[in-house]
């Protein structure tokens, strides 16, 4: 019987179930809750989980926020200049500005080199391989048929490329270049830019470079002087790629004729090298290089390259180099050796003949060093032209003998006859009385031991030793010409003393400078040295006339092959015996032959200096100079229209009886 409920108020009991009884054996069951209650439970759960969950999301966003400000703060403050490089860089890039190269000009104005507008033709192989494979299995994959090809593409652009550019490409090497594993190839690298316009419309994944070639139109005229520049672009700097002067005066004034590059800045369309038109700014104009002025004439540097090989040939020398200079200012007119490079074409140009001889190879100077005996004898006084003097065959200084280079007794040679006989022993007596002390003091004003400063690279400032390392047979050496040595450019500035009545004007090989406004700068005028008194250089040029006259009764000099009708010369020829190191003594068969000589002696233009490396001594031209000179003094007459000497050099008298 259930027992009835009394609790609450009204006496209602709430919904209950009704106790079910349990029978013996049975497991007791907990009733289950009401339903009731039993939600009541879910919804506190329920309400307790969402509001983690918002409590979450609100963090989470808080922190997205802030971490999202923070990123903002960094890239908007403190990162903003460099990201926007960066970004600039992306799609802006610098474009060089090229300048164009002076030209190099001889004193008339003729060109000697400059530069033209080129291109470069490149490819890339691999890349443009891959690119094409790529597009082929793409095709492939859409169950096309691809009409691009590899093959097929080198194919067509070498053969194009041979119609368009002639002989200056082979289409085989081209091939080979065009399907070589490289990723970058040069195909051409001076095509013309009309004929490189047409390839790159009809071939657009061709790269072509703007480039500039030097250009020498004489070929190998001046070219130990003017020297070779050429394309270099191993810069990692892309706007220091131009033309650069690799030897010669190209590459000593390298600076002057580059100038100075310019740039702008240009939008480029996907990062690709294709500028967007109009996007042009910041331009930097270029500044071209200067003009380059010589004191070179070309035409009287042809000839004596010419005949500087005709000469070398003709003596069986192993070289031969000639220099001209005028007399008044020492501006070098021509500077030619029998062998140089063709500046056209320098490739595979044995080095040897990029060199310059005439000012980089010194040598004995042998008898044409005598000029220094004969300009300090009559400037201190020792002797006058007409003296005599009794020269025996040969003379001791300290413990060496002196001969001459012929047999004979004593001679009476007056001063001039000394050296238009070109006695080694006369000289050696003159020099003795002149003494160490003034004779070295006279070298070194007329700059031997010293480079010119001509302007040239290389130059050598030949030998000379000290006064205080002189040994008492030094100075049986010195005055006859060895035991120094100079280059022809030097012997040539020790005649062009004399004839400048006496000063001493160093050589030099640019004229000026033309700016790219024009304006023409000269090089400055190098000092002036006063070596001898007028007087004296006007005596030593009178005497020296004697070396080439030709006479009876052993009156004539030794160069009477050098004379020019019509013209007063005076010159001086030199022997000097090669030093063998092989047998440690002067040799006997090898030697070097010298010719120095004034145009017109009565007047001088010009002065004239030639040497002979080693020639067959016994060949007609072997044993003298003469005849070299004789050839450019004559051309140089005519090229100048050097008017002829108001009278005839006088036959004087070299040996008395």
């Amino acid at each position: 019987m259930a027992e009835q409920y009394r609790g609450g108020p009204g006496g209602r009991r709430p919904s209950a179930r009704r106790a079910v009884p349990v029978r013996r054996g049975e497991a007791v069951r907990r009733p289950s809750p009401a339903p009731g209650r039993m939600r009541r439970v879910t919804k506190r759960a329920a309400g307790t989980d969402h509001r983690v969950r918002v409590v979450v999301v609100r963090f989470l966003l808080i922190a997205a926020l802030v971490a999202a400000g923070l990123k903002l703060v960094q890239v908007q403050g403190f990162k903003a200049e460099a990201l926007a490089e960066r970004a600039e860089r992306q799609r802006t890039k610098p474009i060089p500005i090229p300048a164009a190269r002076g030209a190099i000009l001889d004193r008339n104005g003729a060109e000697l080199a400059f530069s033209v507008e080129t291109r470069a033709i490149a490819y890339r192989p691999n890349p443009q391989r891959k690119e094409i494979e790529k597009e082929v299995e793409k095709a492939r994959a859409a169950g096309k048929t691809s009409p691009l090809s590899f093959d097929h593409e080198t194919a067509d652009i070498a053969r194009r490329m041979r119609e368009v550019l002639g002989d200056q490409v082979n289409e085989a090497d081209l091939l080979a270049k065009l399907r070589s594993d490289k990723a970058f190839v040069y195909l051409v690298d001076n095509a013309e830019p009309g004929l490189t316009r047409v390839l790159a419309e009809e071939f657009p994944q061709l790269n072509v470079e703007n480039r500039a070639m030097r250009e020498y139109p004489g070929g190998s005229l001046a070219a130990n002087v003017v020297g070779y520049a050429n394309w270099r672009s191993d810069d990692p700097d892309p706007e220091k790629h131009s033309v650069h002067g690799l030897i010669g005066l190209e590459m000593l004034h390298d600076n002057e004729l580059s100038g100075q590059p310019g740039r702008q800045i240009v939008e480029t369309e996907g990062g690709a090298d294709v500028v967007i038109p109009g996007t042009e700014r910041d331009r930097q104009p270029a500044v071209n290089g200067s003009d380059l002025v010589l004191t070179i004439d070309s035409d009287l540097q042809f000839f004596t390259q010419q005949k500087a090989a005709e000469f070398a040939r003709r003596s069986g020398a192993k070289s031969a180099s000639v220099v001209v200079l005028d007399a008044k200012t020492g501006e070098v007119y021509a500077l030619a050796n029998d062998k140089t490079f063709d500046a056209s074409q320098p490739g595979g140009v044995d080095p040897k003949l990029l060199s310059d001889p005439a000012v980089t190879t010194p040598y004995e100077p042998g008898s044409v060093n005598k000029i220094v005996t004969a300009m300090s004898a009559i400037e201190y006084g020792v002797t006058t032209p007409e003296a005599v003097h009794q020269v025996p065959g040969s003379i001791k200084v300290a413990d060496r003998t002196v001969g001459d280079a012929w047999s004979h007794g004593v001679l009476n040679l007056t001063t001039t006859g000394i050296f238009a006989k070109s006695s080694n022993v006369g000289t050696l007596m003159l020099a003795d009385q002149v003494g160490p002390d003034r004779f070295s003091d006279m070298l070194g004003r007329l700059g031997i031991g010293k480079r010119t400063g001509v302007g040239l690279p290389g130059e050598s400032p030949g030998n000379l030793i000290p006064r205080n390392q002189w040994s008492g047979s030094t100075f049986g050496n010195l005055p006859i010409g060895q035991g120094l040595s100079m280059t022809v450019l030097q012997m040539a500035g020790m005649y062009q003393a004399i004839a400048n009545d006496g000063v001493r004007v160093p050589p030099r090989v640019v004229a000026a400078r033309i700016a790219p406004d024009g304006t023409r700068i000269p090089e400055p005028r190098p000092e002036s040295v006063r070596v001898v008194s007028p007087e004296t250089a006007t005596t030593v040029r009178d005497m020296l006339r004697s070396v080439v006259q030709k006479a009876p009764h052993q009156n004539s000099g030794t160069a009477p092959d050098a004379a020019l009708t019509g013209y007063q010369v005076s010159g001086k020829t030199g022997t000097a015996q090669q030093y063998d190191s092989a047998i440690g003594r002067y040799s006997d068969s090898k030697y070097w032959i010298t010719f120095a000589g004034i145009l017109p002696a009565d007047n001088p233009r010009f002065v004239v200096g030639m040497v002979y490396d080693t020639p067959v001594y016994s060949s007609p031209e072997g044993h003298s100079a003469a005849l070299f000179f004789h050839d450019v003094a004559s051309y140089i007459t005519q090229r100048y229209n050097i008017p002829l000497s108001k009278e005839q050099a006088p036959i004087v008298p070299l040996v008395i009886p």
